[in-house]
């Protein structure tokens, strides 16, 4: 891929999801900019995201309800996704590396890597149900 221009709006929401463990969403992303940069446009959020999306500096979680939340730790690691508030969060947890080795145990292709989420519900969400 060919070298990108610099984008001070591109580098704020690296900047931004980098400061921040909340996996937002894009209009999050972009109410957040607003703030810095009124006149941005929230199509210009969107493209970006998904340019930073598609080289691998940030992460796109599809949450499966139709929203996207966004990650500033583009390195592996698993997330769960409450069924009841939607929030996302980082799990803690070793490494889960070996399903791909035994994914390709099993496959007469060549598996390069998993995307795995968990869910359920929140610590939150449980505490409020009682």
């Amino acid at each position: 891929m060919a070298n990108l221009k610099f984008s001070r709006q591109r580098e704020s929401i690296k900047e931004y999801l980098a400061g921040t463990t909340e996996h937002p969403t894009a209009d999050t992303v972009y109410m957040h900019l607003r703030e810095v940069y009124p006149n941005i446009s929230l199509g210009t959020v969107y493209r970006n995201l998904s340019l930073l999306s598609n080289t691998g500096e940030v992460l796109k979680i599809s949450c499966g309800d139709g929203s996207d939340r966004f990650d500033g730790n583009p390195n592996p690691h698993n997330h769960f996704i409450c069924k009841q508030c939607n929030h996302v969060y980082d799990l803690e947890m070793d490494s889960i590396e070996h399903i791909t080795k035994i994914a390709n145990e099993n496959f007469t292709g060549e598996v390069e890597g998993h995307i795995t989420y968990f869910y359920g519900t929140c610590g939150s969400c449980l505490e409020k149900n009682k």
